[in-house]
């Protein structure tokens, strides 16, 4: 297999200018050949290390500490700068790293104070002596014995772990080889026509699949350069994409602010209309802010399906007819099937029978570290049971209506998945925000209840109105027969709704 980053090889740089730039975050910016000095003399000194753990901020720093992990063969596990102190004690006890990377002015957490820490340098350490910065510094070179930065060929190679969410127990690392990263960032390129000549712009956490590997590897392995904004904001969007980007990833919540603003910031329209590729994943983005994007800019959002144990499984093409609220068809190399409960495989493209998504291919992680059992059980033969319910149109196209464990609703001796009626909700003008979940009922088996924030606090749609518009754009077994009104829904870093920490009712 050929190396992760081309780019950064001796005789790529060689071959090309050196100030070709590949990252800029906030005020930190790193061509092609700064890059490799700074990853290439990091990655000797962990060189040697089982694994290493890369305290993820939205830095330069991190993508340094994770490129020279990559370049030294050395398994990176990116930590979340919010975990809290129970799972960062776990995450640590499972993966056991050798040492922490973290920017030299990082502040780190009690929890880590008991292993060797290395500062990150965006330039190439000098001779003046080893960087420390606060309690548990080291020495350069103590996770392990200094050995020449070459980057291995070896495609099972495991190259990150990185960590679930634990939302159904104590999170499980996720071991991603060399070869899926490849596999499915090539994928994605071959989708979506991504090359060198590419900018992208982004906000994303790096401590996950979509910031980090999508994000900051994707653009080094195509040569390209990655623009992070540290934090998200509009105004960063549109001076990014306004100076040369021309691509745009993001999640829902930050689509619906840029949705928001669209209205009166003429700028910010002509910025996104002059993207070449605007991407939305980790949840659906909801039609309403589709389609005000679209209006304002001329510009569709492409949706995409991916899962940290999978990496990216389907995508809408660039260029097509707009297909809000379905994430596409299969990437290249990726078999996708529709499983019913009994485990038979559905072969109805009819965008109604619901099914458990499975998959198979290139992309898909090598095991769960540590977790033999739980990796036997996730997988269906070669297929990997991703959790997800979809249905698939006529044409292939999977739409997404939800977890089997938390959004498949049994009602009436129906299966109904929460995200399609999630969407009907968010379609009515007086809701923002709409989550749907199902409680006992003694004679439908399970009721359908939404969770509701409304646009105007002083205008609330009536539960009768929401339940009526809801039935009219789906069919009637699929309303809600409960709307409970909440502030604001509980989401995570990624902008995915956590409904198990929605309130207890009865």
């Amino acid at each position: 297999m050929s190396a992760l980053f081309p780019a950064l090889d001796a005789r790529s740089l060689a071959a090309n200018p050196s100030d070709r730039p590949a990252l800029r975050c906030g005020a930190d910016t790193l061509t092609y050949a700064g890059l490799a000095r700074a990853a290439g003399s990091l990655a000797v000194r962990i060189g040697g290390a089982d694994r290493v753990a890369v305290w993820a901020t939205p830095s330069a720093h991190t993508a340094v500490a994770v490129v020279a992990a990559l370049l030294a063969g050395v398994p990176a596990v990116p930590l979340n700068p919010r975990t809290g102190e129970r799972e960062l004690a776990h995450i640590l006890g499972d993966s056991a790293p050798g040492a922490v990377l973290a920017g030299p002015g990082d502040v780190l957490p009690a929890g880590l104070a008991g292993l060797p820490r290395i500062d990150v340098e965006l330039t190439e350490p000098g001779t003046e002596g080893p960087t420390t910065a606060g309690p548990g510094a080291t020495e350069p070179g103590t996770a392990g014995p200094a050995t020449a930065a070459a980057e291995p060929d070896d495609a099972e190679a495991p190259a990150l772990v990185v960590y679930t969410s634990g939302t159904t127990g104590p999170p499980k690392g996720v071991v991603l080889s060399r070869r899926a990263i490849a596999a499915s960032l090539d994928a994605l390129a071959d989708a979506w026509s991504w090359t060198a000549d590419d900018v992208l712009v982004h906000a994303l956490p790096l401590f996950h699949v979509h910031g980090l590997i999508l994000g900051i590897l994707g653009p080094l392995r195509r040569g390209g350069e990655v623009r992070h904004l540290g934090a998200f904001s509009v105004e960063g969007v549109a001076r990014e994409l306004g100076a040369g980007g021309t691509m745009l990833f993001g999640v829902p919540t930050m689509y619906h602010r840029i949705a928001d603003a669209l209205g009166e910031d003429t700028g910010l329209a002509k910025a996104l209309a002059g993207a070449r590729l605007l991407v939305s994943g980790s949840a659906a983005l909801p039609v309403h802010d589709h389609e005000r994007i679209t209006a304002a800019t001329g510009r569709t959002v492409v949706e995409r399906y991916g899962m940290t144990e999978t990496l990216m499984n389907t995508s809408v093409r660039p260029g097509g007819s707009p297909r809000p609220g379905t994430v596409g068809t299969p990437l290249a190399g990726v078999g996708l099937r529709l499983v019913d409960e009994d485990g038979s495989v559905l072969g109805e493209n009819d965008g109604e029978t619901v099914g458990e998504v499975q998959v198979h291919g290139p992309n898909l992680f090598s095991g769960y570290l540590n977790r033999p059992d739980a990796t036997a059980a996730a997988f269906d033969g070669d297929w990997f049971r991703t959790g997800d319910m979809a249905v698939r149109e006529a044409d292939g196209a999977v739409r997404l209506v939800g977890r089997k464990a938390t959004d498949l609703i049994k009602s009436g001796g129906y299966k109904i998945g929460a995200g399609e009626i999630e969407n009907a909700l968010l379609d009515h003008p007086g809701v923002r925000e709409a989550a749907v979940t199902g409680e006992p009922d003694p004679d439908l088996g399970e009721r359908i209840v939404a969770w509701v924030v409304a646009s105007d606090a002083s205008a609330v749609p009536a539960e009768a109105e929401l339940a009526d518009h809801v039935a009219g754009l789906l069919a009637p077994h699929k309303r809600p027969r409960v709307v409970r009104y909440l502030d604001a829904l509980p989401r995570n870093d990624m902008g995915k709704v956590l409904k198990k920490a929605l309130p207890v009712v009865g």
